[in-house]
């Protein structure tokens, strides 16, 4: 028996609670309080607490929302930039902002190892082609064999230093990094 479908407005209001979420996740970490993420979503605490009864059930649907929001982000870069190049640059700041997220989950998580690894599982399948389709659009701007997963780690490993450094920025060294890609 599948699930009902739920009506259009549910799905806006959490489509609009899980990108307040999000962004408030980056903002302030995954303990930001609850009733901050529901102002920013315009809605009453108890429409989170509806949706997502406790505070892991929030952080792994924005976690799958965001790694659907990257996977779906590529091939529409690739259309509306104007080069493959700029569409995967733009493409890895919105990986770096996942991560940010990505990586309060994996805090979050430490007692649940099984949960967390089919996750990352998840991510992996999702996010590793997509990246490898932007990669090999851009090949003619880029070095040789740039591999997609060692990209990814590359750039998550840059994310993880930003811990407990507020003069980090992340961003900026991934920027470098990619801008290092170019032929």
């Amino acid at each position: 028996m599948t699930a009902p479908r739920k009506r259009s407005d549910a799905r806006r209001n959490e489509e609009t609670l899980l990108a307040a979420a999000a962004a408030a996740f980056v903002e302030s970490g995954v303990d930001v309080p609850v009733r901050d993420i529901a102002a920013a979503a315009g809605v009453g605490v108890g429409t989170i607490y509806r949706h997502f009864p406790k505070r892991a059930d929030l952080i792994v649907a924005v976690y799958r929302h965001q790694v659907e929001a990257c996977a779906e982000a590529g091939p529409t870069l690739l259309r509306d930039k104007d080069s493959a190049y700029d569409a995967l640059s733009t493409w890895i700041d919105l990986f770096v902002d996942f991560l940010v997220t990505k990586h309060g989950l994996a805090h979050a998580w430490q007692s649940d190892s099984s949960g967390y690894e089919s996750l990352h599982a998840y991510f992996l399948s999702r996010l590793v082609p997509v990246c490898q389709e932007l990669l090999t659009a851009a090949a003619d701007d880029l070095i040789p064999d740039v591999d997609a997963l060692w990209l990814m780690r590359g750039v998550g490993n840059i994310c993880i230093g930003a811990d407990g450094d507020p003069g980090y920025d992340a961003r900026r060294m991934v920027r470098v990094v990619v801008a290092g890609l170019r032929a």
